[in-house]
């Protein structure tokens, strides 16, 4: 994808940010830096304060307290307008009675920019849709739309580009296509990205830094590969992919390891590994890393087992096979089997031993909702 469209991402910060609403705080406190030329994701449930961030940093909302700086300079108290940013919305907002090519250059015309109509066929370019310009938006697919609407956004050449939900509305063949492009043009143009999304996919594929939000304020960040193998509390456990947690008492530490005993069983996890070190804690492991066995194994110190369980659901999701197992004064672990052409021959009722490399184990910095009443 050649193109002449020259854009300067700029860093994004926040310092200090609240949001107060009636009756409830949106945002707590929240510090933020995002360099220069990143594509980051805002991810999180609804209601946790992600789209207040984008509307704060946008002018669409004035926070309570704290600052928003964007290539150094405080635009805290700056209309939407006077800012270097654009946003591209779930919903396209294209006017039906325009090409396609007006649309772009519609905002140019309105703020009497010279050149309007050749800056809007550079973006339409960038986009790849450069062919199709004189093209009404009816006429055009939901994908072809997203793009429209991100042409739009970038012949205005802002500093940073506030991306809410805007794959959303597109069926899933199609929202993987507009991911794979939506990198594509961000590396090209080089561009600051703030991503806003609630699907946990998505932002793994897209972004070099994930945010974790919850209830105002931003749990975890840092590259999705990290979060994902090494999250640290309960919540990004639990949001970001699926998790098997034990609670219990640390029952033995060494200079490497901690251990707790859940159900007459040792759950062990390095140090380097987890946040807490004594007393009550949770361990925790994916469901991929976990395998199971037909007879009790005989495993070395670097491996946790735990079982004799029983298998009470079966599910194939195509690439594997998702295996629940009921382990006595455990509970329920979650083990998945990658479909490699062997799978193993199992049924319902079938009594199974779970193992794991303690290297896979992660301690968390929290325990899980209504383990703190438990003894």
């Amino acid at each position: 994808m050649a193109t002449q469209l020259k854009v300067t991402g700029a860093d994004l910060e926040l310092i200090d940010v609240r949001k107060d609403f009636p009756g409830f705080t949106a945002l707590d406190d929240m510090d933020l830096h995002i360099p220069a030329g990143q594509f980051f994701a805002l991810l999180g449930p609804s209601g946790c304060g992600k789209t207040t961030t984008l509307r704060i940093v946008a002018g669409l909302e004035t926070p309570t307290q704290g600052q928003v700086l964007i290539g150094g300079q405080d635009v805290t108290s700056m209309k939407p307008h006077e800012r270097p940013v654009n946003t591209v919305f779930q919903s396209y907002a294209l006017f039906p009675h325009m090409t396609i090519l007006e649309n772009v250059a519609f905002g140019l015309r309105q703020r009497k920019i010279d050149d309007p109509v050749a800056k809007a066929q550079e973006a339409l370019d960038l986009v790849e849709l450069g062919h199709i310009a004189a093209r009404r938006p009816q006429q055009l697919s939901g994908g072809q739309q997203q793009r429209v609407a991100l042409a739009r956004a970038l012949v205005n050449r802002p500093s940073l580009l506030l991306l809410d939900e805007p794959l959303g509305a597109l069926d899933l063949k199609l929202r993987r296509q507009m991911q794979i492009e939506l990198k594509a043009i961000q590396m090209e143009v080089g561009l600051t990205f703030l991503h806003v999304t609630h699907d946990q996919e998505e932002a793994m594929d897209m972004a070099d830094t994930v945010a974790v939000m919850n209830k105002g304020r931003i749990e975890q960040m840092g590259a999705p590969e990290a979060l994902y193998d090494r999250p640290k509390t309960a919540f990004v456990s639990k949001f970001l992919g699926q998790s098997n947690l034990f609670v219990g008492k640390v029952s033995d530490s060494n200079d490497s390891s901690v251990s707790i005993e859940v159900g007459g069983y040792k759950v062990t996890v390095d140090k380097k590994r987890a946040e807490k070190h004594t007393g009550k804690i949770a361990i925790g492991v994916r469901p991929e890393k976990a395998t199971f066995h037909t007879s009790k194994p005989n495993l070395s110190s670097d491996h946790v087992m735990i079982g004799e369980g029983e298998i009470i659901d079966i599910r194939f999701t195509g690439v594997s096979n998702q295996y629940l197992i009921e382990i006595p004064n455990v509970g329920e672990v979650t083990v998945f089997a990658q479909n490699i052409g062997k799978s193993p021959v199992i049924e319902l009722g079938a009594k199974v031993w779970v193992s794991w490399k303690v290297e896979h184990s992660f301690g968390l910095a929290d325990l899980p909702d209504g383990s703190e009443e438990q003894d």
